[in-house]
């Protein structure tokens, strides 16, 4: 994390002599190392602060992109803390801005777009409980096919597994794990919620599952 620390610092100094959107991708940088280090609020207030600077100094396509990926990582933080209000109000935001752009964009290494906040809402319906809401937008997103790359998909059907399981469908969220595992099987491996949801339905599963099994041979899992 003191690397990771290090990392975003420089980042924004090196922002402060670029163009304003450098200093907008720093910022959500900056607030995913808070993210990563479980200090939510403060990555909170960090969007916030990003958010009204990037409302004041970007303009046209550059204002859009920057303000999305600001309240993708805002939509994450309040997940994670449950507060329910916070999070609605960056998923409606990011569903605006979203609007703005008629497929996914790839801009400074960052993916925006509907179908990028889609899986960013799916996440965090999960994170606050509310299963249905993942599965509900998940099944939208689906429908309407996808075009992102493995790293995007394949943390999309863990999620999608995390409710699945959540709500008793044991062999719904077994299907969705194989499913990342089938698109990103090197995250797949080493991902914490991959990792979980394994744990979780081997502990569950008291009668032979050749799936299971196989799943699990591939994870390195005793089952």
């Amino acid at each position: 994390m003191h690397l990771a620390e290090l990392a975003v610092m420089k980042q924004r100094l090196a922002a402060e002599r670029a163009h304003p959107i450098a200093a907008t991708v720093a910022a959500r940088d900056e607030a995913g190392a808070f993210l990563n280090s479980g200090d939510f609020a403060g990555g909170l207030a960090i969007v916030d602060r990003a958010v009204v600077e990037a409302e004041t100094t970007l303009r046209g396509r550059d204002r859009a992109y920057g303000l999305g990926i600001l309240h993708l990582r805002g939509l994450t933080l309040a997940g994670r803390l449950k507060e329910k209000a916070t999070a609605e109000r960056h998923i409606e935001a990011a569903w605006q801005v979203a609007e703005e752009f008629p497929e996914d964009i790839v801009d400074h290494g960052i993916h925006f777009g509907p179908e990028n906040t889609a899986v960013h809402v799916i996440s965090t319906a999960s994170d606050m409980e509310d299963y249905r809401e993942s599965l509900n937008t998940a099944d939208d997103l689906v429908r309407g096919g996808l075009t992102l790359p493995a790293t995007r998909v394949g943390p999309l059907h863990m999620n999608i597994s995390r409710s699945k399981l959540a709500l008793g469908d044991r062999g719904g969220a077994l299907e969705s794990l194989e499913a990342a595992w089938d698109v990103a099987p090197e995250m797949a491996r080493v991902h914490p919620t991959s990792q979980e949801l394994m744990r979780v339905l081997t502990s569950l599963h008291r009668r032979s599952n050749p799936r299971l099994t196989r799943l699990a041979k591939r994870a390195g899992v005793p089952f």
